[in-house]
């Protein structure tokens, strides 16, 4: 897909196939998130991807809004050092992830972290530093739903562009 098909099309998916997703893919996605805008250059950025079905069905019960994370394949839990612009520039590589996976037709979900009550626990499970932040997790896998993809109603490019003033 080219990149304007792919943020078209990207959706959020909470339900996956029990299928792995290859290190090769896995290390592109990250290679993307590298990739993102960060201010100054800091890029406070680490990635710790856990497919280990046990850790993913511990982070399932921590994050209240991310039960569905026990079903998935892979978990990227996006960690910045705690710089002046770290949840911007975390946000900004956990976007990259999920474009990067939808251009290789692998489902995602974003899951809070920042501020989240779980953070620390998480932060904990996973051996993070203690100068780093949870900012986000990302679940991965292949949809169940084969049509996972498919373009969505989205509110009219007319009613929010607006020229010099609203």
């Amino acid at each position: 897909m080219d990149v304007i098909e792919v943020l078209k099309k990207r959706r959020s998916v909470r339900v996956f196939q029990n299928k792995p997703i290859a290190n090769a893919d896995l290390e592109m996605i990250i290679d993307a998130a590298r990739f993102a805008p960060t201010a100054r250059n800091v890029q406070p950025w680490e990635f710790v991807v856990v497919a280990d079905g046990k850790i993913l069905s511990k982070i399932a019960e921590l994050a209240e809004n991310g039960r569905f994370i026990a079903g998935c394949k892979t978990c990227i839990a996006v960690f910045c050092a705690d710089t002046k612009y770290y949840l911007e520039d975390g946000c900004a590589a956990t976007v990259n992830i999920l474009n990067a996976a939808a251009a290789l037709k692998i489902g995602s979900c974003w899951v809070a972290g920042d501020k989240k009550s779980y953070c620390g626990e998480v932060a904990q499970l996973l051996n993070a530093p203690l100068n780093l932040k949870l900012v986000s997790l990302v679940t991965l896998g292949y949809p169940q739903d084969k049509n996972s993809f498919k373009l969505v109603d989205k509110r009219p490019l007319k009613e929010l562009l607006h020229w010099e003033k609203f």
